[in-house]
């Protein structure tokens, strides 16, 4: 049996980051959004574990670039 994971909407992740539902789709268009599960009835889902990992990818050194 598996074990039970929180997953978001995309409208529930757009809400979380900050960032409209047309910009998370443009990012998974280009290839930067989280990985994305697609249900059998067409709708996305991201697992939030998924959802940590994307962000520890895209944190910074803290040295300004």
């Amino acid at each position: 049996m598996a074990t039970a994971s929180r997953y978001f909407t995309i409208k529930q992740f757009c809400e979380e980051i900050g960032i409209a539902e047309s910009a998370f789709h443009d990012w998974r268009i280009k290839g930067l959004a989280p990985r994305c599960i697609k249900l059998p009835n067409r709708q996305i889902r991201i697992r939030c574990s998924d959802v940590d990992a994307w962000l520890e990818s895209r944190e910074e050194s803290g040295v300004a670039a």
